[in-house]
């Protein structure tokens, strides 16, 4: 695959002089920003190579070739990968009454448990996850699902016989082989694999430097995104109403904020037929090699290296302040690259958040917002009294 490469210059230089009494530059860099950053399309062999060789500082969204790379020269970020959703059949005998419902789904979720492995999967049996900011408002009935979902193992069917539609790499890893489903016709349950970044992105355009709305990196908006499909009847129109009401900021108080935000999440976790069974953590590496690696930098908790702060906040170790610095993804572009049209890719993203100068960015570890510059000015000093 032939790289291909889009350089960034963002050269800051300011220079006060009163009298020039020698021909040596004064230049003043504010902050770690870098002045140049090179945004590099790879594939993980390569950028295993350039790791290793201290040509690289980061590869964001995809797992380098790390086999020659001493391992105390990398470094890595963890952030939410994919949510595993379950889903029962209404027609299967497996869904006939809430109880056989139930049952079914504590032994899925008990299977998956076990047979998690090194790949990252937590199983979690609620949507909103500690990776959210909003999580705190959650956990108590977080702990309740898995009490009802999991249960004891001699309350729950043994699984022979369960036909078992997978969708996903993760969801086939964690199912028995006896149990999948080949035929698309005869499934009991369905158990596909929902890339969390992408549920993030595709409700956050980016245009004109913008990137909202701001509930898109809330909890209670990834349940609704990925459990209101499967609601019917009353459960479905209240649901629909009180994300309605959350997105629209019908609210007196953060009080009732957090009644609704609950009560949404609630109703969409109301029994065993749709739930949420866990979810899988991304690691993505970069160089802390001295001197030509990095140091200082932040990340998201949904979305990783690809954050408008980790470039706010990433500092060369071979450069005081400013710098040079490589980045690479492992798919080349292919988005509109316009800010229209939206740059939706991860090269075309993470190229915007270079070069966008946004009125706010989102929150590393939170579900909020952050101003992307904020200073305190007295324009006039305080009078004495």
């Amino acid at each position: 695959m032939m790289a291909r490469r889009l350089p960034l210059s963002m050269v800051a230089v300011f220079a006060a002089v009163s009298v020039a009494r020698s021909g040596h530059e004064l230049p003043v860099y504010p902050s770690y920003y870098p002045h140049e950053i090179e945004i590099t399309a790879m594939v993980p062999a390569r950028a295993g190579e350039e790791m290793r060789a201290g040509k690289l500082h980061a590869y964001i969204g995809s797992t380098p070739d790390l086999t020659n790379v001493p391992a105390k020269s990398i470094g890595f970020a963890e952030s939410l990968e994919s949510f595993i959703v379950v889903r029962l059949n209404p027609g299967a005998p497996v869904a006939k009454d809430e109880a056989s419902a139930c049952g079914t789904a504590g032994v899925l979720v008990r299977e998956m448990a076990v047979r998690a492995s090194d790949g990252g999967f937590v199983a979690h049996p609620y949507p909103v996850t500690p990776w959210h900011g909003d999580y705190l408002l959650h956990a108590d009935l977080a702990e309740a699902a898995r009490a009802r979902l999991v249960g004891s193992a001699g309350a729950t069917p043994s699984g022979d016989g369960l036909k078992v539609r997978v969708e996903g790499a993760l969801a086939e890893s964690l199912v028995r082989t006896e149990w999948r489903s080949r035929a698309t016709a005869e499934w009991d349950v369905a158990v596909t694999e929902v890339d969390a970044r992408a549920l993030v992105r595709s409700a956050t355009p980016i245009m004109n430097g913008w990137l909202g709305p701001r509930w898109t990196r809330s909890g209670w908006f990834h349940a609704y995104r990925l459990l209101a499909e499967f609601q019917v009847g009353e459960q479905k129109a209240s649901a629909d109403a009180i994300a309605v009401r959350l997105q629209a900021g019908d609210i007196e108080d953060a009080s009732e904020r957090a009644n609704l935000e609950r009560e949404l999440v609630g109703t969409l976790t109301a029994g065993c037929r749709a739930f949420v069974a866990g979810y899988s953590v991304k690691r993505e590496y970069f160089s802390t090699e001295f001197s030509s690696g990095v140091e200082n930098l932040s990340y998201d908790a949904l979305e990783g290296l690809s954050s408008p702060m980790f470039l706010r906040t990433v500092k060369l170790k071979d450069f005081p302040w400013n710098g040079w610095l490589h980045l690479a993804v492992g798919t080349p572009p292919a988005a509109a690259w316009n800010p229209i049209g939206g740059f939706g890719d991860s090269f075309g993203r993470l190229m915007w958040f270079a070069n966008a100068d946004p009125a706010a960015i989102p929150s590393p570890y939170d579900h909020t917002w952050v101003l992307n510059r904020i200073s305190e000015v007295q324009s006039t000093p305080p009078q004495p009294e």
